[in-house]
């Protein structure tokens, strides 16, 4: 039978800060952190991943 790895709780996203990409897609951020940087963080991975 395998081990249970444990257990990690959720993130609270009342603490967190929405970031809009496009119009179907939203990640969520620390609150403070700079939403252009992430934004820009998440397409810079998404270009990565498809090319």
């Amino acid at each position: 039978m395998a081990d249970k790895k444990g257990n990690f709780p959720s993130p609270e996203l009342n603490k967190m800060q929405e970031v809009v990409i496009d119009f179907r897609t939203k990640i969520y951020i620390k609150a403070g952190e700079d939403p252009e940087k992430a934004k820009q963080r998440y397409l810079n991975r998404l270009t990565a991943r498809n090319a």
